[in-house]
């Protein structure tokens, strides 16, 4: 791969190679500032990470970035969730675009599985939609958030799944309003005419009654760094109260609203990766052409727009000092088009209008050593799911008709929740157990109709009946003191993902249904083979903590089942999807932290990690060698390390993520080069200049030494070789960005 080297950034990559440690954070607090005494120096070292527990628990069992760690991330992690917990191990984060832009063209693999497949939440609250399947990440503004806590192994019960926890749990922890008057605004330029204004308020407490309000708004555009269309433009508002009630009872409400618009990248073959020199900047047309199998790919018929409401409130009782209860209903709202130009040289719309509507109930009782907490989680969503086909026209695009229904109707989840805690000395436990059911609604199939009208016609084979999908979901923790350096912790947890990729599905049996009807099938045969994949998870690590460092190892161990695998139909000879795959994956996650002076800390992030098939998959009726393979998009090495240098009130970090090689098919046949990237946050504070708190002068660069490699592999775990697409990773990037707050 060719490497254009730019002269100012030349002198940062040695600086890096030295570069050993990552935060981890005493377990016996969960403070995100902490001290730390070195002989004749004392230290102090805003921490990036911090050990992290649900409440009601007594053992550390996941890791929260704190905003310190957000801020580490750069302009990426204002916009977007993944990015933001990017400097911990085992997490893989590759996108289309390096300034958090770019919505649902990103790829994230927590300890070898999809992002999609977990959760993520802002105060427990999941955020999810379908087409595709799980998180949106792209809906938060950054700085209105204190922390993020990730679980990859076990996930506590009260943390809401959504649609599952195979890949893991995030949970978001919002800056509520603070308790005095005060604000921020930051303005960012940059490459590519990036531009991003933000501006928080907050009241204080107002009159007797000590009401605390905050809002926020922020403004994103930026032009796509490879071909015509912007990554924008983003507007994103968020307010918030927090009302006290005496001493016992407590309001909060949470509503935050997301607009985006973007015209999306162009996917390379593999055989383009070959020559990435010349293929990098490839993208979509600029212009039309009146030639259709060409204008399929004019820029403007491959874009989307993303609109997102949440609203959440807690209500907050503490009947007695051992007696709590808790109560968080929620709203969600999602309607988004996003249009994309298809083999047949026509253009599709996929269209989602997803409703939610839910609520958590809990209680909370401690009782001499013993904590425990009982909830329940009920959902109501109805997720209309679809596509639309479209001809060009040269007049434009000229409707065809209905494509499929992929969803349709009211879906449920009810999930009861237990968890109890304890302690006896040195000793941590915690056990907890977790019931999900969720109720898969019937759905009425339709097909498209003819012209010039292309109404939907009713097509009964193409109906789905009413299922019901439920799973038991144990957790157990343990962690035992061994000195007042050194805790030693275990846990074991039952994950899952509820049944997904239905579109897929339902295009196949549409395109294909005289050969289905012919065997007397319809789609309900295909979708009785569709169930909950499941895995069993076991982590076993230490906390180690120094008077100048802290070192978290954690071996880590999955077994995982129903994996929803491609299987070959000899009776229509076509190729669908079920669930029937099993895998297995281990390794090791290490973070250290190491604070050398009061103005010098280190960090490192390496992990390892294999997650490989169990068995041989089938393809067209024939085995295929996979047994022992790496799972798609799964580097087995990934090390995220960098410097923290604060001489006076200036700061400079610079940062380094290798990631090893990957490969983008089961067979491991075609393998996408590893790559090194090096970044550089270079920042002065003015302390108490005379108009505000404080004010922050920040240069970013990004991929200093633009090196050009493959980011995004679009695949799903058991892709065939030529199947996969790929996002070549952005180059070289510089931000200025000035901070106040007030």
């Amino acid at each position: 791969m060719k490497k254009r080297v730019y002269g100012m950034a030349i002198i940062l990559g040695t600086s890096l190679a030295a570069s050993s440690a990552v935060a981890s954070g005493d377990p016996s607090q969960n403070a995100r500032v902490a001290t730390q005494v070195i002989p004749e120096m004392e230290v102090t070292a805003e921490k990036i990470t911090t050990p992290s527990m649900q409440t009601s628990e007594t053992v550390y069992t996941g890791s929260e970035v704190t905003g310190k760690g957000i801020d580490l991330q750069g302009v990426k992690g204002k916009t977007s969730v993944y990015e933001a917990v990017g400097v911990l191990p085992g997490i893989s984060i590759e996108s289309a675009d390096s300034r958090g832009l770019g919505a649902e063209q990103r790829s994230v693999r927590v300890r070898g599985v999809r992002s999609s497949m977990g959760a993520l939440t802002v105060e427990g609250v999941p955020n999810y939609g379908g087409n595709p399947i799980g998180p949106r990440d792209y809906l938060y503004d950054l700085e209105n958030m204190e922390g993020i806590s990730v679980y990859k192994g076990a996930v506590p019960g009260d943390i809401g799944t959504g649609v599952g926890s195979r890949g893991g749990a995030m949970e978001l922890k919002p800056d509520w309003p603070n308790e005095t008057f005060g604000g921020k605004f930051s303005q960012a330029i940059g490459s590519d005419a990036y531009t991003r204004s933000f501006l928080r308020l907050d009241s204080g407490a107002l009159g007797d009654l000590g009401t605390k309000l905050s809002a926020s708004y922020s403004y994103t555009d930026a032009d796509k760094w490879r071909g015509p269309g912007e990554v924008g433009p983003r507007h994103n508002v968020n307010a918030a109260l927090h009302q006290p009630l005496g001493e016992r009872f407590d309001i909060k409400l949470w509503v935050n609203h997301n607009d985006l618009e973007q015209h999306l990248y162009r996917p390379l073959t593999y055989q383009e990766t070959r020559d990435l020199e010349s293929n990098y900047d490839k993208d979509y047309n600029r212009t039309l052409t009146g030639v259709a199998a060409r204008d399929k790919d004019y820029f403007d018929y491959n874009r989307g727009e993303y609109s997102n409401t949440d609203v959440l409130s807690i209500f907050t009782l503490k009947a007695t000092d051992s007696l709590s209860f808790k109560v968080k209903p929620y709203y969600s709202d999602e309607d988004t088009t996003i249009l994309g130009g298809t083999a047949s040289g026509g253009v599709q719309k996929r269209l989602r209008d997803i409703e939610r509507a839910g609520l958590f109930a809990e209680g909370m009782m401690e009782i001499a050593n013993i904590k425990g907490i009982f909830g329940y989680h009920f959902e109501n969503a109805n997720m209309d799911i679809s596509t639309e086909n479209y001809a060009i026209t040269k007049g434009g695009l000229s409707y065809r008709g209905l494509g499929v229904y992929g969803t349709s109707g009211t879906a449920y989840i009810n999930s009861p929740y237990l968890k109890l805690a304890g302690e006896f000395g040195a000793f941590h436990w915690q056990a907890g157990l977790k019931y999900f059911s969720f109720i898969d609604p019937a759905s009425d199939g339709y097909t498209a109709g003819t012209a010039p009208s292309y109404s939907p016609v009713r097509a009964s084979d193409l109906d789905r009946d009413e299922q019901t999908h439920d799973i038991w979901l144990p957790t157990l923790g343990a962690a035992y003191r061994i000195n007042e350096s050194v805790q030693a912790y275990t846990s074991y947890g039952k994950n899952f993902i509820r049944p997904y990729s239905y579109l897929p599905l339902v295009s196949l049996y549409s395109s294909n249904r005289a050969a289905f009807r012919l065997q007397g099938m319809t789609i309900q045969d295909l979708f009785d083979g569709y169930g909950i994949e499941e895995s069993d998870d076991v982590d076993l690590g230490l906390r180690i903590t120094g008077s100048w460092f802290d070192i978290t190892p954690t071996l880590f161990f999955g077994k995982h089942k129903n994996l929803l695998t491609t299987v070959y139909d000899p009776r229509v000879k076509l190729n669908y999807q079920q669930n029937i795959g099993e895998a297995t994956s281990y390794g090791l996650d290490l973070e250290i932290n190491t604070y050398l002076r009061k103005d010098l800390t280190f960090f490192v992030n390496p992990s390892y990690t294999r997650m490989t098939y169990d068995d041989d998959l089938s393809f067209a009726g024939k085995s295929i060698d996979s047994e022992g393979n790496q799972v798609v998009d799964t580097p087995e090495w990934l090390v995220k390390t960098g410097v923290s240098y604060r001489p006076g009130n200036f700061e400079i970090v610079p940062m380094l993520r290798f990631l090893s090689e990957r490969y983008s098919d089961a067979e491991n046949e075609q393998v996408v080069d590893a790559n090194t990237l090096v970044d550089l946050r270079a920042s002065y504070t003015w302390n108490k200049p005379p108009f505000a708190k404080s004010m922050k002068f920040t240069m970013e660069l990004n991929n200093i030494f633009d090196e050009e490699y493959i980011s995004v592999i679009n695949a799903s775990d058991d892709t065939r070789a030529g199947n996969a697409t790929y996002m070549p990773g952005s180059p070289f990037s510089a931000m200025l960005i000035v901070s106040v707050d007030f």
